[in-house]
C-alpha cells in the first residue's frame, strides 16, 4: 500500500473535517483514516458528515466486540453470571473495566460530552446506510492481560493498584487529561504517565494496537474488496497505522493477528508455587508435632488465626455481610492449603447468596462506581470488592503465617 503524497482533496459533496485525515491508496481500494478526538462533539459531526457524503462503501472503527457491546448496551453486565465471573478468575478484569468505565462516566458528566460519541455516530450512520461495519481494535481484556505480562512482576501490583487508585480517587478530571483524551483513548490517557516512560507498557498499549488494527483491515477489507473504506480511529493512532498500511502486508494476516492476541501461559514455577507453599506448611506442621504436641498445635492455631483474621478483616473492610465475614474467617485457613479454591471465591459466593444484586444495582452500576463510596453502596461492585479483598487478605495471611511457622521451627 502506498500513501497519497498530494494534499487531501475534499470532494464537493464531502464535508471538511475538524480532525486530521490521511488517504492511502492500495490498488483499487482507497483507505481514508479519520483521526478523531474521543471527547469532541466536532469529531462525531465529522463522522456523520463523511458517511452521509456517500463516498464510502464500508466503515471500520476502533472498537472491539466487547466495547461495541458496551456502547450498544451499557447495561449488558446485568445479563452476566457474577458467580461464573468469580469461578473463571475474571473478577479483577471486571473491576478494572468498571474503573475505566467510571473514568468515562465522570468525564461525560464533567465535560458534557459522552466519550465514544464519534464511534456511536459511525455505528448509527453505517447501520442507517446499510454499509458493512468492521470492528478492528483488539479486545480490551487482551490488551490489559498483555500489559500485565509485559511488565516485570515486581511492577505489576504497583501499576494496577495505581491505575485503580487514581481512577477511583479523582472526583474531577483535569483539563490536561481531557486534552490527552483528544489525542488517544481512555486506556491511553489512564496509562499515559506510565506509558511515556515505559517501553514495556507502550508496546502492548499503543504500538501493538496500531499493527493489530491494520491486520484486521487486511483480513476484513483487503485491497479490492471495497472501493473506499472510512477508518475511524483516535488521532493518536494515525501515524502508526499509516506507516503499517504503507509497508508490505503479510500473506497471512490471521497468523500475526492471532499472535498479537496470545497471552503467555503462567510459568511452571508460578503454577507450582501454591502447591509448594502448601507442602511446606504441612511439612512444618508435621515437624512441629514430631517435636512435641504443644508446638504442633501452636503452629496450627497460629496458622488458623492469622489467615482467618486477616481475610475476615479484609472482607469487613469491603462491608461484607456479617455472615460472609464469619464464613471467610473459617474458610481462609483451609482454602490457603487447597490451591484449587480461593478464599475470595468462598467469600463472594456467600455474599452473593446473602445479598443477591437486584435489578436497580445493575442499572445504577455505571453511575455508582464514579465515586469511591459507590463501590461499597452498589451490591455488584461491593461483591467484587469482597472477592478481591478476601483474596488479598488470604494471600497476606498465608505468607505471614508461613514465616511465623518457619521462625518457630528454625529461628532458634
Amino acid at each position: 500500500m502506498t500513501d497519497s503524497q498530494d494534499p487531501v482533496i475534499t470532494p464537493h459533496h464531502e464535508a471538511a473535517t475538524s480532525g486530521p485525515r490521511r488517504v492511502i491508496q492500495a490498488g483499487e481500494t482507497r483507505y481514508t483514516l479519520l483521526g478523531t478526538a474521543h471527547v469532541s462533539a466536532e469529531s462525531a459531526a465529522d463522522v456523520r458528515a463523511m458517511i452521509r457524503s456517500g463516498d464510502y462503501d464500508a466503515v471500520a472503527i476502533e472498537l472491539c466486540s466487547s466495547r461495541h457491546q458496551s456502547l450498544e448496551n451499557p447495561d449488558a453486565m446485568a445479563s452476566q453470571d457474577l458467580f461464573e465471573i468469580f469461578r473463571q478468575g475474571k473478577a479483577g478484569l471486571v473491576a478494572a473495566s468498571l474503573a475505566l468505565g467510571a473514568f468515562q462516566q465522570r468525564l461525560a458528566e464533567q465535560s458534557g460530552i459522552e466519550p465514544g460519541a464519534e464511534m456511536r455516530a459511525a455505528l448509527e450512520e453505517s447501520r442507517h446506510r446499510k454499509l458493512p461495519l468492521m470492528l478492528i481494535d483488539r479486545d480490551v481484556g487482551i490488551t490489559l492481560k498483555r500489559i500485565y505480562h509485559n511488565v516485570p512482576w515486581w511492577q505489576r501490583f504497583g501499576l494496577f493498584s495505581g491505575l485503580l487508585g487514581s481512577v477511583l480517587s479523582r472526583q474531577e478530571v483535569s483539563a490536561a487529561e481531557i486534552e490527552r483524551l483528544k489525542e488517544g483513548d481512555v486506556l491511553e490517557s489512564t496509562f499515559s504517565e506510565f506509558a511515556a516512560e515505559s517501553e514495556t507498557l507502550y508496546t502492548p498499549l499503543i504500538t501493538e494496537r496500531d499493527r493489530y488494527m491494520v491486520l484486521r483491515l487486511a483480513e476484513d477489507a483487503p485491497p479490492g474488496r471495497y472501493r473506499h473504506v472510512l477508518v475511524v480511529i483516535g488521532a493518536g493512532h494515525m501515524k502508526g497505522m499509516a506507516e503499517h498500511l504503507e509497508g508490505p502486508q503479510p500473506r497471512s494476516p490471521v497468523v500475526e493477528r492471532e499472535a498479537l492476541e496470545a497471552t503467555p501461559p503462567p510459568s511452571k514455577l508460578w503454577k507450582a508455587l501454591p502447591w509448594l507453599v502448601t507442602a511446606l506448611v504441612l511439612t512444618g506442621f508435621a515437624i512441629g508435632f514430631s517435636r512435641n504436641t504443644e508446638l504442633g498445635w501452636q503452629l496450627v492455631i497460629e496458622w488458623f488465626l492469622i489467615n482467618g483474621v486477616l481475610s475476615a478483616a479484609a472482607t469487613l473492610a469491603a462491608l461484607a455481610h456479617p455472615l460472609t465475614v464469619v464464613a471467610t474467617f473459617f474458610a481462609a485457613p483451609l482454602t490457603s492449603l487447597n490451591p484449587t479454591i480461593g478464599a475470595g471465591f468462598v467469600a463472594a459466593g456467600v455474599e452473593l447468596y446473602l445479598r443477591k444484586p437486584k435489578v436497580r444495582d445493575f442499572s445504577s452500576l455505571r453511575h455508582d462506581v464514579t465515586e469511591l463510596k459507590g463501590w461499597w453502596r452498589n451490591r455488584v461492585s461491593r461483591t467484587l470488592l469482597v472477592f478481591i479483598m478476601a483474596t488479598l487478605g488470604s494471600a497476606a495471611g498465608t505468607w505471614i503465617a508461613g514465616f511465623r511457622i518457619a521462625g518457630a521451627l528454625f529461628g532458634g
